[in-house]
């Protein structure tokens, strides 16, 4: 890395300058965020009106004292901690300190500069104190849980005025299936600049760490294919393997139908995890997943409404060990052997709805009630929502958050890439060989594509 640069903060720069104006017109209620990055715009936005974090706070909170996480992801820590402790010489000379979190935003452990750890301990940068957004505003750590590319909060970008003196990058390390993050490996420097090539280095070590968590995800799914091919030489019964968050590794035909994904020929690669149409069963999988965790001896069983069927399936979870972790559990339908499942765990409490969504353009915040939403796309990790306002940038990252964000309120995700406003297709296209496509009544009446999994599900929903 290059010598760091000091700077004299008495005095800021135009750019800096710019952005600190910025700062204070939006911590005043404006929105006026000329100057500032789009990715920082959404951040503040978060800040100041989904979190409502004081921008005066200059401390960060204690995190909550039992943070649980998964046993498999201390492979994650240890190999994150290894990192920075070799690079922790080379960021102390800089005057720069490192720091890796949970995916929490709890602080774990840190290393570098000794002068530069005892500005850091005055604002609580330190172990077991959390740096999520929601606790302490635009930072490096907080905001690279939110990201899926490395962060580099500058100054004024962050959100509490008492941290404008800190330069931080960070970097999330995420599960390889479920995209959730598990860790944030961060470097800080106060009255100082990052080195431009950290950005890079970070960006290696988290591909470097999650090619561990993908070797990990195969042996996995290997382990939970061997043991669905095991039962399945057994029992006529449908079958489908799921990993603890409830996710389908592999399924028979039979149940692939029921779940509404794709069957078992040809079989997926072991890291590819479907993930079904059916709440119910994700909630009661994971319910199993913590039961088999506390009791290896467990099985259980319950009932759901499979797709297709206007009456209760029964459904059995058998959970799978891999040397002494949990892979998951190989679920049987129209079987009902083990515990019974509390009707407590699979009845998810109900929340509030979104009455809009937040949009970015230029330097902009817009507010979109849902009936002016066509439908969301993603393009990598952005997502685009179109509607009577034109093509405009969510400021929630990734389709599955927006899914998520947008459940039982008339959206529904018929294709990998697209998220639709139900009340606003206008015809549904069927072409020669089957397919089906949404033409929706956005300004250009544009054609959503339909996957073949989401077929039915689609055609249920708009009752053709």
């Amino acid at each position: 890395m290059a010598q760091v640069r000091r700077f004299n903060p008495s005095t800021r720069g135009s750019g800096e300058a710019t952005v600190y104006q910025a700062w204070e017109r939006f911590a005043r209620g404006e929105d006026d965020l000329r100057g500032v990055r789009p990715e920082i715009a959404i951040s503040w936005h978060r800040c100041r009106d989904q979190h409502r974090v004081d921008p005066g706070l200059t401390e960060a909170p204690a995190a909550v004292a039992e943070v649980g996480h998964a046993l498999e992801h201390d492979v994650v820590f240890a190999e994150l901690g290894f990192r920075a402790a070799s690079l922790a010489h080379e960021v102390s000379s800089l005057g720069g300190i490192v720091t890796i979190t949970d995916g929490t935003g709890r602080v774990l452990a840190h290393w570098g500069d000794q002068a530069t750890s005892e500005v850091a301990a005055q604002a609580n940068l330190a172990r077991w104190f959390c740096w999520s957004e929601g606790a302490t505003g635009t930072n490096g750590m907080g905001t690279a849980l939110l990201s899926y590319a490395p962060v580099v909060i500058r100054g004024a970008e962050h959100w509490c005025e008492a941290f404008h003196e800190w330069t931080c990058a960070g970097v999330a390390i995420r599960d390889v299936v479920t995209r959730e993050p598990i860790a944030v490996l961060n470097i800080s420097c106060w009255r100082g600049e990052l080195p431009g090539t950290v950005g890079a280095w970070l960006g290696n070590t988290a591909t470097m760490t999650q090619r561990i968590l993908r070797r990990r995800a195969k042996d996995d799914g290997d382990e939970l294919m061997a043991a669905f091919n095991h039962v399945k030489s057994g029992s006529n019964a449908p079958l489908a393997a799921v990993d603890p968050a409830g996710r389908v590794v592999l399924a028979d035909d039979t149940a692939g139908v029921l779940l509404g994904i794709p069957g078992s020929t040809p079989a997926p690669e072991p890291t590819v995890r479907w993930k079904p149409e059916l709440p119910e069963f994700i909630r009661a999988a994971k319910y199993a997943a913590q039961q088999a965790v506390r009791n290896p001896g467990w099985s259980g069983s319950t009932q759901i409404f499979t797709r297709l069927a206007h009456e209760p399936t029964s459904i059995s979870f058998r959970p799978v060990f891999l040397t002494g972790h949990l892979v998951g559990n190989v679920v049987t339908f129209g079987v009902s052997e083990g515990d019974p499942l509390p009707r407590s765990a699979e009845d998810a409490p109900l929340r509030a709805q979104p009455h809009r969504l937040v949009a970015t353009r230029e330097n902009r915040m817009v507010l979109l009630p849902l009936t002016e939403v066509s439908f969301a796309q993603s393009d990598g990790n952005d997502v685009w929502l179109s509607g009577d306002q034109g093509l405009l940038r969510s400021a929630l990252p990734g389709l599955d958050r927006l899914e998520a964000e947008l459940t039982d309120a008339g959206f529904l995700r018929v294709h990998r890439q697209y998220v639709v406003n139900l009340s606003r297709i206008r015809e549904v296209e069927r072409r020669d060989k089957g397919e089906l496509f949404l033409v929706m009544d956005d300004p250009e009446q544009t054609l959503v594509p339909v996957s073949r999994r989401n077929a039915a599900t689609v055609r249920r929903a708009l009752d053709i």
